[in-house]
């Protein structure tokens, strides 16, 4: 969602501040108000709808919901969070289908915002939930148009209706309207027209877009527009409103680096809803469009849901449930290893996936430095071993490590980091699975961390070392200082945080832990 990205670290930046106040005066609320209102506007959100937002969570944040509330800097935070999904549409839209097949779709935006590639998403999404698409040619305007389309529905698995080379040859109208009566004939339960596109809003056309929707009759008409494009979305909205009018909004290429704000303000100024978000370029980057979920997405509380149902999708249960049984009974091997990496690529970028766990706008910096290639690395690596080693790490002599580190253009190093990484994880999930509280890092003494016999040493050497002063008094002085910054020396956890007595955790401690793992 790096379109929002700027927008959701302006606001996250005015909630933090906000929340280090006990008690908020009305000049707090219009501090906050204030930059509520900067962050929209250098956003791109329509004046109008910024005026409106910004008055409704000032007059809000004065009443008595916040002033009698424990927190009141969280009840701004929620305040905000409803109303802008109030402004994103309240709640979520689906498509809407035709009691007697087929449904017909109308697609319809500007030139260049995306409407071929959504239509071939579109498609790949609906053949996955058991309906038999037919897309339709009937953009034949633009160069190569008719070509890309049938490139899009083979990589889609979906059939396509093109009976005119396009490049300004044929009448879309008549297209648009013989495809739907070829679908009816073929037993296609969805139609998808793909229409003509214009650099510009201009009559000629609107009226070949209402003649389509006029001679096919749409259940729904999708407008399509580009969430880059700045404050023309709304003119643009509302010209299509007026010329062709349309049943639901379509916010494509919200994986861009733009501002995209005044995408925020389409639903609000046309009363449309937004039923699909395109995330990315892949046929598979297709969301439904969820108000509450992106609002979140935005303030930088995460998505736990959509991550949960992509999981869903990727993952199978069946599957799951063995690896679970082959973790508790240490049968856990590499090509398990592989399988759920696998699994894991199924649900997309990951990216976009930790992109959606709560808080993680603070880590900008990492995500954007995280290497995708990663994986395949990994997957390189492990695909160079035998099934023997795959099984049984221990194998893993130094020759056979030089021969899969050769195979995978890979190092040694890389291989041992590997192997070690996958050891201590199958060891760490093993111990939750048996009910256990595994070493973490950061929680204290890790025996074994490091190498070998190195924590001893430094405490060996730290212990002999004394004062070598030839005053008496002052040798005692020093000897009593060294000892007492030996005894307060954390022992080296795996994030700097300190173990010994003081860092580590308690029985209570522990017992907390356990009961959160759900063993307790």
């Amino acid at each position: 969602m790096a379109t929002f990205g700027t927008l959701s670290d302006r606001l996250t930046e005015t909630f933090r501040n906000l929340r280090t106040k006990g008690k908020l005066t009305p000049a707090d609320v219009d501090g906050t108000v204030r930059e509520i209102r900067r962050a929209l506007l250098d956003a791109d959100v329509a004046l109008p709808v910024v005026k409106e937002f910004t008055a409704r969570i000032r007059e809000r944040a004065l009443g008595d919901e916040v002033n009698r509330a424990l927190n009141p800097a969280q009840q701004v935070v929620q305040i905000v969070n409803e109303e802008l999904i109030a402004i994103l549409g309240g709640e979520q839209r689906r498509l809407q289908f035709a009691k007697n097949p087929p449904t017909v779709i109308m697609l319809a935006g500007l030139q260049g915002s995306g409407k071929t590639t959504f239509a071939g998403k579109l498609s790949r999404q609906l053949a996955k939930e058991g309906h038999t698409p037919l897309l339709i040619a009937a953009d034949l305007q633009r160069p190569n148009a008719v070509n890309q389309l049938q490139v899009v529905a083979e990589r889609a698995g979906a059939a396509i209706y093109a009976p005119e080379p396009g490049n300004g040859v044929g009448d879309p109208v008549k297209v648009a309207k013989d495809g739907v009566e070829v679908a009816r004939r073929q037993q296609h339960d969805v139609v998808i027209i793909d229409t003509a596109g214009r650099l510009g809003v201009d009559a000629e056309l609107m009226k070949q877009a209402a003649n389509i929707r006029k001679a096919t009759d749409p259940d729904e008409v999708l407008f399509v527009i580009d969430a880059m494009i700045g404050q023309d979305a709304v003119n643009t909205a509302k010209a299509f409103q007026e010329g062709v009018d349309f049943t639901g909004v379509v916010l494509s290429k919200l994986d861009g680096d733009a501002r995209g704000g005044a995408a925020l303000s389409v639903a609000s100024v046309t009363g449309r809803p937004i039923i699909f978000a395109s995330t990315g370029e892949g046929l598979d980057d297709l969301e439904a469009f969820h108000p509450d979920r992106m609002a979140s997405r935005i303030l930088d509380l995460g998505d736990i849901l959509t991550l949960i149902e992509q999981a869903q999708q990727a993952f199978d249960e069946a599957e799951a449930l063995k690896v679970a049984e082959k973790l508790a009974t240490e049968q856990f091997t590499l090509e398990d290893f592989l399988e759920q990496m696998q699994q894991m690529r199924k649900m997309g970028s990951m990216k976009k996936m930790l992109g959606m766990l709560p808080g993680m706008g603070s880590m900008k910096q990492q995500l954007d430095d995280f290497d995708e290639r990663e994986i395949d690395r990994t997957e390189a690596i492990i695909r160079s071993m035998t099934p023997a080693e795959r099984r049984n790490t221990k194998l893993l002599n130094g020759s056979r490590r030089l021969r899969i580190a050769r195979g995978s253009g890979m190092t040694v190093t890389d291989v041992n980091q590997l192997v070690q990484r996958f050891e201590q994880a199958a060891k760490m999930m093993k111990t939750v699975a048996r009910g256990g509280v595994p070493n973490i890092p950061g929680m204290g003494p890790i025996p074994g961390a490091g190498r070998p016999g190195a924590s001893s040493k430094r405490g060996k050497q730290q212990k002999a070392k004394g004062s070598r002063s030839g005053n008496p008094a002052k040798r005692a002085a020093e000897n009593a200082g060294i000892a007492a910054q030996v005894a307060e020396a954390p022992t080296g956890s795996g994030f700097g945080l300190g173990g010994g007595a003081k860092g580590a955790p308690t029985e209570a401690d522990l017992a907390e832990l356990q009961k959160m793992l759900g063993r307790g």
